[in-house]
């Protein structure tokens, strides 16, 4: 029990020297960032949803991948993976401005953050995503999607 309490003495005196954050800890966060990480991933999934190619756009980091792994009968598990433009111009073109309401589910859960990043689930109506954001330049914008559909019925 000494050891341990020793041990994180020492990881407190090294953080507070300036030295950055322990690994394994989690760096202090302040609640305007914990709001514009949901902000930006509210820009995203109500954006699709009312076809807002803006608020989508400003959501992406430019070299964005949303990925999914395709699983279909008979065949090899593939990835498929859309990127910013492509997000962009779905939303453009109406999105997810056809789904039924009860559908239009935007359930966001900031899981982790740590420095400039963060990890945030989305349950939608007939989907899950798992995004990374991270601060870029300033702003919080989202730069991996890996989703998954949800079981119907």
């Amino acid at each position: 029990m000494k050891a341990v309490s020793a041990r994180l003495a020492a990881a407190t005196l090294v953080g507070l020297a300036g030295l950055g954050p322990v690994p394994g800890t989690a760096a202090a966060q302040t609640p305007a960032d914990s709001a514009a990480i949901r902000a930006t991933a509210l820009d995203y999934i109500e954006g699709f949803y009312t076809g807002d190619a803006e608020r989508m756009e400003r959501a992406l980091h430019d070299d964005l991948k949303k990925r999914i792994v395709q699983r279909k009968p008979g065949e090899p598990e593939a990835l498929d993976e859309m990127t910013k433009t492509q997000l962009v111009e779905m939303t453009a073109g109406g999105g997810g401005t056809g789904m039924p309401d009860d559908l239009k589910v935007s359930d966001v859960t900031i899981l982790d953050i740590y420095g400039e990043m963060a990890s945030v689930k989305i349950v939608a109506g007939a989907w899950v995503d798992y995004m990374h954001i991270a601060r870029v330049n300033g702003d919080w914008v989202i730069v991996n999607v890996l989703w998954e559909m949800l079981p119907r019925g």
